[in-house]
């Protein structure tokens, strides 16, 4: 009779690995804690400072360590700003954010999978939403526009399949400029602390430039309301169920030669203003809009946007991609569905 010992598998080396790494970032997490008054920028100026000519490269793998342990990246910058000039600081924390944002993507695409979908949350479902509708110009997208935590992000995205050099590529290029401001800011303030003449201009201007990274999100939520998905998506959305897929055009194109979406529901641009309490129970998530192509359905994003609608979705080429595709469509012959009896009262709550 075998023992228990010997009976038991032994671990797989990708669960050692998973193990071995959950340990390093817990106990990662627990050092940055214990010694976080160190990670202030006078500490951090003081100690690279005395490292001399290793001090970038020192300062490069702080950052990438920082990003992986979800430690804030603007003070890093700032701190390079102001200890190595604008454009070198800039480049430098570049570098570091980059490869930390590659370690962390890594990390979640081969070992702790479950770990970072757990901590992801209602996050990540819109993350591989946006890859798989923009694929490297979603990245760009978010790094340019930080609406999602940048350390979360990193991980988020190595569950999708965006491949490793175009997720690289995009983060390097779109996070510099927000390098280059929170650089030139820690610049700026090393300068006036020293008296400099030119302070008080510099840091105005650095200032403007971090309120508009600060205000930017908010602007492009204006202007960019509703994330884009393909035709296909709408396809495994409807298969799924629990979404309203809202036609916008007037009843004559949606029951006109091109047919609509079946079961697609007619609520025309002009009309939504004063129906959107129509809508109300889809008020967090479930409307995909839809148009002839995408330009009306991206209005009525915005303007639901700004009622307090959230989770839009707008169907990128319109009716016209999704006839393109050899989609069923349903035309004048089938009666639009009134929206008093449609589900749109009936939605999860």
């Amino acid at each position: 009779m075998q023992s228990a010992t010997a009976a038991r598998p032994a671990m797989k080396p990708a669960s050692l690995a998973r193990l071995a790494l959950g340990i390093a970032l817990v106990a990662g997490l627990a050092l940055a804690f214990a010694n976080r008054e160190q990670f202030s920028q006078e500490a951090l100026q003081a100690w690279l400072t005395s490292a001399g000519w290793w001090a970038p490269v020192l300062f490069i793998a702080i950052y990438a360590a920082g990003t992986v342990l979800f430690l804030p990246g603007s003070v890093l910058t700032l701190t390079a700003g102001a200890l190595f000039g604008i454009l070198p600081g800039a480049l430098y924390s570049l570098a570091g954010a980059t490869l930390g944002a590659v370690l962390a993507f890594l990390v979640a695409r081969h070992l702790a999978g479950e770990w970072v979908a757990r901590k992801a949350g209602g996050h990540l479902k819109q993350l591989i939403e946006g890859v798989e509708a923009e694929g490297w110009r979603f990245v760009a997208f978010v790094r340019l526009v930080p609406l999602f935590p940048f350390n979360v992000v990193n991980y988020a995205l190595g569950l999708t399949r965006i491949p490793l050099a175009a997720y690289a590529l995009a983060s390097a290029v779109c996070m510099l400029p927000g390098a280059m401001a929170y650089a030139w800011l820690g610049h700026a303030g090393r300068a006036a602390l020293a008296g400099d003449a030119n302070a008080i201009r510099n840091g105005l201007l650095a200032l403007a430039v971090a309120a508009a990274l600060m205000f930017l999100p908010r602007l492009v939520r204006q202007f960019k309301a509703g994330l884009m998905i393909t035709p296909e998506m709408l396809r495994a959305l409807q298969a799924e169920g629990g979404i309203a897929v809202i036609d916008v055009r007037e009843a004559k194109d949606f029951d006109g030669e091109t047919g609509h979406v079946p079961g697609a529901i007619n609520l025309p641009l002009g009309e939504l203003p004063a129906r959107i309490d129509e809508l109300g129970s889809w008020r967090k998530d479930g409307i995909v809009l839809i148009c002839r192509t995408q330009v009306r359905s991206g209005q009525a994003a915005r303007l639901l946007a700004k009622h307090g609608f959230s989770g839009l979705r707008v169907v990128r080429g319109g009716i016209l991609a999704w006839r393109e595709l050899g989609y069923p469509t349903a035309g004048a012959t089938t009666p639009a569905t009134p929206i008093a009896e449609n589900a749109l009262g009936h939605h999860h709550a």
